[in-house]
């Protein structure tokens, strides 16, 4: 029974932590200033978004039927932190901002974290181009 117990806590709180996650959280993209080579970082990041993210995000990050556009405040970095992002990407998404369908879990293979770092670099040098910060 305390076992159960103890099971049933553990994804309560993983699935609070992921909520809160999902909005609000205040973490930062990856810059210069954490050491990260940001320009080839977002160079990276270009193919393998328009390769994964683009055919339901647009391939110029304004959306489509199939999903949002990432070029909108509501993806700022203070609302939805790179954290955010990657939950979306290996857990899925419940739409809470727009009326598409949910986002599927995309998961993550072995070794794609720095790709995922990638994308998520290329999806905030875009947002920054266009004044989303």
């Amino acid at each position: 029974m305390r076992r159960a117990r103890i099971v049933v806590t553990s994804v309560v709180l993983a699935t609070v932590a992921l909520a809160i996650g999902a909005c609000g959280s205040r973490s930062q993209p990856p810059s210069k200033a954490t050491g990260a080579d940001y320009d080839a970082l977002v160079q990276e990041g270009r193919p393998l978004f328009s390769a994964t993210c683009a055919r339901c995000h647009g391939g110029d990050l304004k959306g489509s039927p199939y999903g949002p556009p990432l070029l909108d405040a509501a993806y700022r970095p203070a609302h939805h932190s790179d954290a955010a992002f990657e939950n979306a990407v290996r857990h899925g998404v419940k739409p809470h901002h727009w009326n598409f369908g949910p986002m599927p879990p995309i998961g993550t293979a072995e070794g794609s974290d720095a790709q995922l770092r990638a994308i998520i670099a290329y999806v905030r040098a875009e947002q920054e181009k266009v004044g989303i910060r």
